[in-house]
């Protein structure tokens, strides 16, 4: 049931941003920073990201946001990041500052006028899970991965693997009646 709550919460929050047809990440944030007034700039980050290590970044600085990816994933990966940090950013998420020498490597203008920051590491509080629904309902709603279905995930792979009959392939629509 919380994932169905969550996954409505984060619908409300996007239903009023109109995707870019033909979509990319680069555009969408093209549009989000005009209509906000405010400068949004997409980076790669500059080391390889780890274990451990935050594979997306947001920063919002006294001038503008920045969004930071890992730029030696795979594309569809680094889309999902950069929309992963486009959620924090359109739910106002909010977070304490608290060691400005994570930012000294980062090319910013004043690594100083860092208000807040967003690292993408983990995945079990709120805020994470908020951004994380809204990177995969944008890039649903842009035709990139399909919508979950009843069977979709574990329980439809299971079956299917199982040769259980009527099982879908994971994505599969569902059949009427």
């Amino acid at each position: 049931m919380h994932w169905r709550r969550l996954r409505r919460r984060c619908r409300r929050v996007i239903d009023g941003i109109p995707l870019p047809e033909p979509f990319s990440a680069q555009e969408l944030c093209a549009r989000l920073a005009a209509d906000r007034d405010r400068p949004l700039r997409l980076m790669t980050l500059p080391t390889p990201t780890g274990p451990g290590m935050p594979t997306g970044m947001w920063l919002a600085t006294e001038e503008g946001d920045y969004v930071f990816y890992d730029g030696r994933t795979s594309p569809l990966h680094q889309e999902h990041i950069i929309l992963h940090e486009i959620g924090h950013l359109v739910c106002d998420h909010r977070t304490a500052v608290e060691d400005q020498r994570l930012f000294r490597h980062i090319d910013i203008e004043d690594p100083h006028s860092v208000r807040q920051a967003l690292g993408r590491s983990r995945y079990s509080d709120r805020q994470e899970q908020e951004a994380e629904m809204i990177a995969s309902l944008i890039l649903e709603g842009a035709g990139r991965v399909p919508a979950p279905t009843l069977l979709s995930g574990t329980l439809g792979g299971l079956a299917s693997g199982m040769g259980l009959p009527g099982a879908r392939h994971p994505g599969a629509p569902c059949s009427p009646g």
